[in-house]
Order: C-alpha cells, then sequence, then structure tokens
C-alpha cells in the first residue's frame, strides 16, 4: 500500500536490543508517526512507547495484541520479533499494513521454501502490501554494499565479505561461553550451525549473484577454530589455554566449480590463538576481484565499551529508513534489488 511518506503511520513491533533503538528512531524521525509498539510481555503492556526507549512519555501506550495493532491501521509495522510467525506477519499483509522486518526468511524470495513464499505472497496480494527483510548483516553489508562495489566491474571473479567482532569486552558470560561455545574444548562445528550459516547468509549472497547474472549452483557451509596458547582473561571470564578462542565460520556462493561470492564471519575474544588468520577491529572489509578490483574496510570507530549501547543501531537504523520505500513498493516480497537506494531522512 503506497502512502504519503511526510504522513507515514508506523508501529514498532517488539523492543528488544534493536526494537528498542528502532522505537527511538521512529519516534524521533521527522516524517513518520509512531501510532502503536506490539511488546510481547503482560509487563510491559499499557507502558509508554517513549518510557520503553528512554524518552519522556508520547502519549502512545504498548499493546500486546496484534488485533489492536491491526484496528490502528498504520501504513508500515517494524517487525523485529525473535522468532518468525507466519501467521502474524500474513494477518498485517492482508490487512493493507506493509511490514519492514530484520528477520532473515524474505531477502531472496526465489529461494524461499514453497510454502511460505505462497502464503506470504498471497497476504500481499489481498492486502495491497509489501514485505522486505532487512539488516546491518545480513542486509546492508552483504546486498547494498556488494552491488554498488560490483557496479564498476566488467568482469568479476569474486567477492569476498569479511565481517570481525573482537568479543573480548562483551561481558556475557552465558552467551560466549554457553551459547557460542568460547571457552570449551575445540571441536568441530556442527552440521546445525553450518545450516545456520548457510541458511542466514545464503539467501543474501543468491540475491546478489542472480542480480549480477551469476546464478549460483549452490551454497557451501564451513567452520575453524583458532585456540588459546595461554590462560586469558575477558570480560566475560577466563579462557583456559587450548580452549576455543576464536571462531571462523563462512558461507559461499559456489558457481561451475569456483567461488563467486563469500560471507565469512570471525569471531574473536583475543587475538593470541593459533589460528594464522588476518585479523581487522571490529567490522567489515569487502574485496573485489575482478577488472576493477577493490578492498573496502569499514571499521566502527568506537570502544570495545561502547559496542553493547552503539552497534544496535547498524541493524535499526536501515530498518527505520526503509520504510517509506517498502510502504511505496508494489505489492509482495520486495529484495534489496527491487527497490531504489535507500536515503536517510535526517531533518
Amino acid at each position: 500500500m503506497a502512502v504519503n511518506a511526510a504522513s507515514t503511520r508506523v508501529v514498532q513491533w517488539a523492543t528488544g536490543n534493536i526494537g528498542t533503538k528502532s522505537l527511538r528512531g521512529l519516534i524521533e524521525h521527522p516524517t513518520m508517526s509512531l501510532v502503536g509498539v506490539y511488546v510481547h510481555s503482560e509487563q510491559k503492556a499499557g507502558t509508554d512507547a517513549g518510557e520503553l526507549c528512554g524518552l519522556d512519555p508520547i502519549g502512545v501506550a504498548a499493546t500486546n495484541s496484534i488485533d489492536d495493532v491491526i484496528a490502528l491501521e498504520p501504513d508500515c509495522v517494524v517487525y523485529m520479533p525473535a522468532a518468525l510467525d507466519v501467521d502474524e506477519v500474513c494477518r498485517l499483509l492482508a490487512a493493507g499494513i506493509n511490514v519492514v522486518t530484520t528477520r532473515g526468511e524474505f531477502h531472496h524470495p526465489a529461494g524461499m521454501e514453497a510454502g511460505l513464499r505462497t502464503a506470504v505472497e498471497e497476504a500481499c496480494r489481498t492486502g495491497s502490501s509489501s514485505i522486505h527483510s532487512t539488516g546491518s548483516s545480513p542486509g546492508f553489508i552483504t546486498e547494498a554494499v556488494p552491488l554498488v562495489l560490483a557496479s564498476i566491474q566488467r568482469r568479476l571473479d569474486k567477492i569476498t565479505i569479511d565481517e570481525y567482532a573482537d568479543l573480548s569486552q562483551r561481558d556475557s558470560p552465558d552467551l560466549l561461553f554457553q551459547i557460542m561455545g568460547f571457552g570449551q574444548e575445540p571441536t568441530e562445528f556442527s552440521d546445525l550451525r553450518l545450516e545456520h550459516a548457510r541458511s542466514s547468509f545464503g539467501p543474501s549472497l543468491a540475491l546478489v549473484a542472480d542480480a549480477l547474472g551469476l546464478p549460483l549452483d549452490s551454497i557451501e557451509a564451513a567452520g575453524e577454530i583458532g585456540v588459546t596458547r595461554h590462560e586469558t582473561t575477558i570480560a566475560a571470564g577466563v579462557l583456559k589455554a587450548g580452549t576455543v578462542a576464536a571462531q571462523r565460520i563462512s558461507a559461499t556462493g559456489m558457481r561451475d566449480g569456483k567461488a563467486v561470492i563469500q560471507f565469512r564471519a570471525t569471531w574473536y575474544c583475543t587475538p593470541d590463538f593459533d589460528a594464522d588468520w588476518d585479523l581487522l577491529d571490529t567490522g567489515w572489509r569487502v574485496t573485489v576481484e575482478g577488472d576493477a578490483p577493490l578492498e573496502v574496510a569499514l571499521k566502527m570507530p568506537i570502544t570495545l565499551d561502547e559496542m553493547a549501547a552503539t552497534t544496535p543501531g547498524y541493524t535499526a537504523n536501515r530498518a527505520v529508513n526503509l520504510v517509506p520505500y517498502v510502504c511505496d513498493a508494489a505489492p509482495g516480497i520486495r529484495p534489496s534489488t527491487e527497490l531504489p537506494q535507500i536515503i536517510a531522512k535526517l531533518g
């Protein structure tokens, strides 16, 4: 449903770390009007939207009812839950509400599971609405940046997108030690983790390859481990010698037996480990091999202590900036390649 950007009515769906940043961005946006907030917990329901993101009250109370959201008749919902609920999304779209989401299921429509794609497209037709997946990674660094860099190539051999994260000051013991496996005895990457890398980043890689006329034959995933040489203390605790200190996981798009486009994430708790990897500070590096070769580094120029407060914006801000473009898009699942250049409205 196309709308007038000067009067875009928006609802924020979910208020975790990224959702809270998005909520604040919507409240302060010069051409949007926040008309509602969806929260999952009963404790947050009824709380003023401003108070949920550290601002003064604005007179918009949060709700945990999708019926309340639909009754508001917003132009767009910025959908940021921890897990996708297909029925929720389809209800919103069928009601004529556009959706911008940081869920990754919609980056590459052609590669989506058939039942999901059919249900969502039917809801878009019913409501004349559109949906788009975005974020910083995947999204900005796996789609927007490589497509721009490829625009000055006439022969492309390979694009490599490296992501780096220094976790030494991340005071999250459960996340690092229990979920991610740092500080544990080294083992091979599980098939589940490799499939997660393939499903999370593969759709973006396939989208870019399709757009460049280089459709992929497959997406391959791999993982590597680096272990500490010495016992090391980080913010989250102690890494014993010989335990996992760094991880590198990749998703690689293959064509005719060759790697054409690759996303590779390197997360490390200390640079003192046994693998011979080239490390950068937290951020990204995109390397283009072709007839106009390029290497572009995008570092986050903030201290490690500032990361937790700052990094949600890298994902949330792009979602906020995309709202008017998705509202103006033709009905359906709209990937990055079907939207114009995204220009932020800052004043």
